[in-house]
Parts: structure tokens; sequence; C-alpha cells
């Protein structure tokens, strides 16, 4: 099947079909982040950032887990409601609308948690107890983000018939996938983090996070909002997002941006 058949197939009847594969996919990606980063690796929990009473109670933080599960189950349900309404169009390529809308609907939930959740709202990160948090972020937001929406565009507009071209495209996000995260991973023998905070983060809460983590002032912005640490202890730096940081990153991006910022000043 063509991808002009493809198209001219989903557009009259399909639309449940479709909706199915996204609220599946959507739900699935909230399953998978909840069991696997919530319970079994215990990573972390919906509200791990929020520390204002009551939720620095560990019942509270579980709670709050279960109803983000019970959320993704009325989104899942959803979802075979609309396949149930849609299940006469399965076969015939019907089928590959599902799985392809699936995947996006997987990584749209990724790409979603880790802009809302995990830098606007700044609730909880991927990985707290890291040395390098922004790694772990840039790691899930790039592999289960946008690798599976890649996955997903790939498998509505490539043709069956088209392996070779298929695979170097294939090989060609496989690349940029890897490459994003490792350029994230801090350089070897170096303990100088880039931290920038919050706009309105108060001046006690900044200094409170650098006591936290024991670190050694080497330079800050005029207005306060980016700091250069010294922290020699990597594991403790995951300890400043719960004082108003926004992104903690010791890569060598981060330690060039120093670096460029220190011979501008």
């Amino acid at each position: 099947m063509t991808v002009r058949q493809l198209d001219a197939f989903i557009i009259p009847g399909q639309r449940s079909l479709g909706w199915a594969g996204y609220l599946l996919g959507f739900g699935l990606g909230g399953f998978f982040d909840g069991i696997l980063l919530h319970q079994i690796l215990q990573w972390h929990h919906l509200l791990s950032l929020v520390t204002r009473p009551p939720f620095q109670d560990i019942r509270v933080q579980i709670m709050a887990d279960g109803f983000f599960h019970l959320l993704m189950y009325v989104v899942a349900l959803a979802g075979l409601w609309k396949l149930w309404k849609g299940r006469h169009h399965v076969g015939g390529g019907g089928e590959r609308l599902l799985l392809a809308n699936a995947a996006l609907g997987f990584g749209i939930w990724h790409i979603v948690d880790g802009i809302l959740s995990h830098w606007v709202l700044g609730i909880h990160r991927i990985r707290l107890d890291a040395d390098n948090v922004l790694f772990w972020d840039l790691l899930w937001f790039v592999v289960f983000g946008v690798g599976f929406v890649v996955l997903g565009w790939w498998l509505r507009r490539s043709e069956p018939s088209n392996r070779g071209g298929r695979r170097g495209a294939a090989a060609l996000v496989l690349a940029v996938l890897v490459g994003g995260p490792v350029a994230a991973l801090p350089p070897p023998d170096v303990s100088t983090t880039m931290v920038f905070f919050k706009p309105g983060t108060a001046p006690s809460q900044v200094f409170a996070g650098i006591e936290a983590v024991d670190g050694r002032i080497l330079w800050s912005s005029p207005a306060g909002d980016v700091w250069a640490l010294d922290i020699p202890d990597r594991s403790r730096t995951g300890l400043l997002y719960r004082h108003g940081a926004w992104v903690v990153s010791n890569s060598m991006l981060a330690v060039g941006c120093l670096a460029w910022t220190s011979a501008r000043g």
C-alpha cells in the first residue's frame, strides 16, 4: 500500500482507530514511567520536588502516584473504547495506523512530561540521585519522547518496500538520539557545575542550596540566577532542585558557557 493509498484509507473511516492508537500510546507512556520509575526503580515520585507540607509525607507522595495512575487508566479506557468502535477497520492497513499512532502517543507523553513536569513546573526529575540529573532528563526526553515520535511518523509515512531508505533513516535517527544525551555527560575530573535558578528564587534559598551541596562559589551572574559552583561530591547536586534550581549541569556545554561568559565579563 502506497502512502497516498494509506492516507486515503485513513481519512474516511478510521478516526476512531487513529484516536485509539494515540490514547493507548499516551496511557502506556504514563504507565511505563509510573511503574518503572515510581515503583520498581523508585528514582522519583510524581511530586518529589514539591517539598511544602503535606507533600513531605511519603504517604502523600505515594497517594499522588496513585491518582496519576488512575488518570492513566481513564486515558487507556478511552483508548480501548475508541479501539472497540474502530475494530472493523483493523486489517488491510488499519493495524499499521494503530501501531504508528500508539508510538506517537507514547512519545508525546514523554515530551509533555519532560517539558511540563521537569522544566516548567519542576515537580520531579527523572533521577534525582544521579551525578548528572540533566543527562537523565535528556536521555528520557530524546529516546522515549523524540525517538518514539520519529518512529510513529516513520511508520505512518514510509512504504513497506522502501527498506534501504528506512535503514539509512533509522541509522541517522539512532545517531542523533545517542549523540544528544551523551553530549550532556560530565567531562572527566571536572567538578564545576553550572546552576540555573528559576526567576524570582530568593537569595536565601539559593545560598541554602549551595550550603546543602557543600558547594564553593566560583562565579555568579549579576542577576543572581546563574551560578558556577565547585561541588566535589556530584551525587549531591540533585539537592539543588529542592532549592529552586531549574537546570543543574556539569556537562561540556555548561562548562563552555561558563568560559564564554567569563571571557565576556
